[in-house]
């Protein structure tokens, strides 16, 4: 759920399939804070609009106990930024993985 622009979600200690594919970034993509369900998407979405857009500097805190999904959603938030940022400089949509995503993700 969202509490203003705070995401609190709970891991579901399992894959759901669709929820973190190419077609919910590109849904997240196109709309704004509040359009649509929460999701971790939603807010990257923010951040990359408040970035780039207001030229407002951006801080994402990840928090929660162990095991509650930290790293993965911090993966899920770098895949969404990284896409979106090799979106907007041209490249095509299905071209999501990038080196510059690869080395982020690695890192």
């Amino acid at each position: 759920t969202n509490i203003g622009s705070i995401l609190a979600s709970v891991n579901p200690y399992r894959a759901i399939p669709g929820l973190y594919g190419e077609d919910a970034m590109e849904l997240y993509r196109q709309h704004r804070l509040g359009e649509l369900p929460p999701h971790i998407f939603a807010t990257a979405n923010e951040c990359y609009c408040c970035l780039w857009k207001r030229h407002d500097s951006q801080c994402v805190l990840i928090s929660g106990e162990s095991g509650a999904g930290k790293t993965e959603s911090t993966k899920l938030l770098l895949k969404f930024l990284s896409a979106m940022s090799q979106t907007s400089l041209g490249a095509p949509v299905s071209e999501k993985s990038t080196h510059v995503e690869e080395a982020i993700l690695e890192s």
